[in-house]
């Protein structure tokens, strides 16, 4: 029986242990499982889970290569530049630079307060730039961190890149059911990396950074 690993936190949903305590018996093939199925760590859809293959061969990446960088490259909205020194302020902290995530809060203020300025957009014009991120932005600021063994980056990459996952799922699934994915459920926002968790239970521990779910505060009741 195969193996189905959750592409955004990593959960994997085995046919022969099933979900039980979510009603999908032991046993229970990937194909039979509901499509209103959600990964019981991060809500992630099915479409969001990949098949493991055995005995596949790892797949080598040159990091110091970015192909086509300058075609990569796109100028940066202000509520994206708040969001990137917001995290650079955290990761500064975490290092305890306090004197430099100080100055980096106080930039995501200050692009936060134009951003605020300059308008809202939709639902369609953040989920265009969630793809573009997804398609173009992380791939190629992960080779440009790896390049410089920037660990701190790195970890910060990866933790944006799976809630920036997240958050496109959670946009797609409310495209299809609007204001009905919200009623009745609780919306959470991990204080530490952003993870977004729509649910009753929050799950023990962040699926994204692994903090105690004390950081995941509650931040809308549907």
């Amino acid at each position: 029986m195969a193996k189905y690993t959750c592409s955004i936190c990593g959960y994997v949903y085995d046919e022969v242990a099933g979900d039980p305590d979510r009603g999908i018996a032991p046993g229970t093939k990937w194909e039979d499982v509901p499509e209103d199925w959600t990964c019981p760590l991060c809500g992630a859809v099915k479409a969001d889970f990949v098949e493991e293959k055995r005995n596949k061969e790892p797949v080598k990446k040159d990091v110091n290569v970015v192909e086509n960088e300058a075609d990569s490259m796109r100028e940066m909205s202000f509520g994206e530049v708040s969001a990137l020194c917001s995290n650079l302020s955290k990761g500064c902290t975490k290092q305890y630079r306090s004197e430099e995530g100080e100055l980096f809060s106080q930039l995501a203020e200050f692009y936060k307060t134009i951003s605020s300025n300059a308008g809202e957009g939709g639902l369609k014009d953040i989920s265009l730039l969630v793809e573009q991120d997804l398609a173009s932005g992380y791939p190629a600021a992960n080779p440009i961190a790896a390049d410089v063994s920037d660990r701190g980056a790195l970890r910060a990459l990866v933790w944006g890149e799976k809630v920036t996952r997240i958050l496109n799922s959670i946009l797609s699934r409310y495209d299809k059911q609007q204001d009905s994915l919200l009623e009745g459920t609780h919306i959470y926002v991990c204080d530490i990396c952003g993870f977004i968790y729509i649910g009753d239970e929050l799950p023990d521990i962040c699926p994204v950074c692994k903090v105690p779910n004390k950081k995941i505060i509650e931040v809308m009741r549907g």
